[in-house]
């Protein structure tokens, strides 16, 4: 090589020209999927050296050189350098460095995110993409028994701003659970169960520990989305809240914002969506017409935004127009239309895997496409979206509590891996009248350790004895703290004190009596070392009965919208 040749060759180094990526994509005929091979690449081009340009991966987009090789051989792209270089072994190996990354055809991996859904398959490439937190949720022994080999995904729709401008609301919001969903996945693969759980539901939230350390006490009575946000706490508070509340054992969750709506809803070319009537949010900025729309990006956002348009303009509205996109997000992910095209499936990974903050168990897109793999087995007719059930809150008409015994009776389903459809294949229940469930100890009861728990009991009720009965069924219930005190004054309603820090032994000692949650208050009076201080009202009446059978049939007329129907429209 003379000196003209070596200058322009190092110049070459130093500045390599760009390499088209569809070159770097080919499809393997052995398996009949695409690869990414980063040996191939034209001889002409010289490779940029490893310190400098170290895994350089870029998308295939369609109608690139990759593309024409395959019209050239018949369909297939070889994946070889041209003018001699490298080439696979026989066996269709790549041999020395070569690091090929498979790109699957047939599934993707499903994530749902904030106020809507969507899906990506993750490989090796994307791990950089992903954001985690480390939750503490408990031992396992303070936690709902896992039901073996089902899955159970945390998904949470954060609605911060930051980074969105005073378009969205206020873009210093801290962002608090405004949409949540659990997501179910059965043993067998064969179905799934969604509930959607309201932000303005009134619940427990439990003394939590986030991932800074910080303790941030809990309420015997808060707002749902408040489990997020407020005073520090992240999603390792809202899973603790979702297994207090429900009785499910959360195995992981992931958790996006808005922009994730936006990001996937475009990046899979758009979603299909119904309104039964035109639309003209102000609010949400959502301008749509009767009738099937496909809407992406900003338009997308709207739609699972919108509220104050359809139906009776709150929450429990916006909830089935979310169910309705997560549907059809799921039916476009695994529509042979994107799942065909290498351009689609890494623009949705890309986005996805950008979107995304999971828990530390989870922060590798193998763990992530074992789950996606998973999901991928449940036929989408399979896959069932229901609201958890709830009642107007009586003490404040904007706000929401759990129906008790619906909601038990749901959660008692999903928590033993029932099916909310019926399975082809499966053998059909009988019907049978809904089954009645006792409403205590609900499944929102804490586990904590009854033995630890000092409980000092006074008779309220106005009649003779009922502080020593108490004692005893507690201490049959493991509360072996527990002594009677001296009767008070009789009161109609019965009520709890505790100290600071102990609000999870006052809930678990409130589902033992039979009492509601809301009874237990936080006293400033107390110490940390004083006892739990119980006073039975005339409304006591019994303790807790043992937990009913798991029932076989969801609750009369829940709220459902099934995966594979085309025809849900938002009204």
């Amino acid at each position: 090589m003379n000196s003209g040749h070596r200058h322009r060759a190092d110049l070459a180094d130093q500045n390599p020209p760009e390499v088209d990526p569809a070159d770097q994509w080919v499809l393997d005929p052995a398996t009949g999927e695409f690869r990414l091979d980063l040996d191939a690449v034209p001889a002409q081009v010289p490779r940029p050296r490893a310190a400098e340009h170290p895994r350089r991966v870029a998308e295939p987009p369609a109608g690139g050189r990759a593309d024409r090789r395959r019209q050239a051989h018949g369909g297939q792209a070889h994946g070889g350098r041209a003018h001699g270089g490298k080439t696979a072994k026989p066996n269709g190996k790549p041999r020395g460095r070569r690091r090929a990354l498979k790109w699957t055809a047939g599934v993707a991996a499903l994530v749902l995110v904030a106020g809507c859904g969507g899906a990506y398959y993750a490989y090796q490439h994307f791990n950089g993409n992903l954001s985690s937190v480390e939750v503490k949720v408990g031992s396992e022994a303070e936690r709902p028994k896992a039901a073996t080999g089902a899955l159970n995904i945390l998904v949470i729709g954060t609605d911060s701003r930051k980074g969105l401008g005073r378009d969205y609301g206020d873009e210093g919001s801290e962002g608090h659970a405004d949409t949540t969903l659990l997501f179910h996945i059965s043993k067998d693969r064969t179905n799934a169960t969604v509930l959607s759980i309201p932000r303005d539901l009134m619940v427990p939230i439990p003394e939590c520990e986030n991932a800074a350390g910080k303790k941030i006490p809990g309420s015997a009575r808060g707002m749902f989305n408040t489990s997020l946000g407020q005073d520090g706490r992240d999603p390792g508070c809202t899973w603790k809240t979702v297994e207090k509340m429900t009785g499910i054992h959360v195995d992981h969750f992931v958790m996006v914002d808005f922009n994730a709506v936006k990001t996937l809803s475009t990046a899979v070319g758009g979603v299909e969506v119904c309104a039964a009537k035109d639309i003209n949010d102000k609010d949400s900025h959502l301008k749509m017409s009767k009738g099937k729309h496909v809407v992406q990006g900003e338009e997308a956002l709207a739609f699972v935004r919108t509220r104050h348009a359809v139906g009776l303009g709150g929450d429990l509205t916006r909830i089935p127009l979310q169910q309705q996109f997560i549907s059809s997000m799921i039916r476009k992910i695994k529509s042979s239309d994107t799942l065909t095209s290498p351009t689609k499936l890494w623009n949705l990974a890309d986005a996805a895997t950008k979107a995304l903050t999971v828990d530390s168990a989870i922060k590798s897109v193998d763990k992530l496409k074992d789950l996606a793999l998973d999901l991928s087995k449940v036929n989408t007719q399979n896959i069932t979206f229901t609201t958890v059930p709830v009642l107007d809150d009586p003490k404040d008409e904007n706000r929401l509590v759990l129906n008790d015994k619906d909601a038990t009776q749901l959660f008692a389903m999903v928590a033993a891996d029932r099916s909310l459809t019926q399975v082809e294949g499966a053998p059909a229940e009988t019907p049978a009248a809904t089954p009645t469930v006792a409403p205590t100890p609900t499944p929102a009861a804490p586990q904590v350790d009854a033995a630890a728990v000092k409980v000092t009991v006074r008779n309220g009720t106005g009649a003779g004895g009922q502080a020593g009965k108490a004692v005893t069924a507690l201490e049959g219930k493991g509360f072996t703290g527990a002594t009677p005190g001296k009767d008070a004054t009789a009161v109609a309603t019965s009520s709890i004190s505790y100290p600071r820090g102990k609000s999870d032994q006052a809930v678990a000692l409130a589902a033992a009596l039979g009492l509601p949650a809301e009874v237990a208050k936080e006293s400033s009076t107390l110490g940390p070392k004083d006892s739990l201080q119980v006073v039975l009202g005339k409304d006591f009446t019994t303790l807790g009965k043992p937990a009913a059978p798991v029932p076989t049939e969801a609750p009369k007329d829940l709220q459902r919208v099934q995966a594979d129907d085309v025809n849900v429209c938002a009204k």
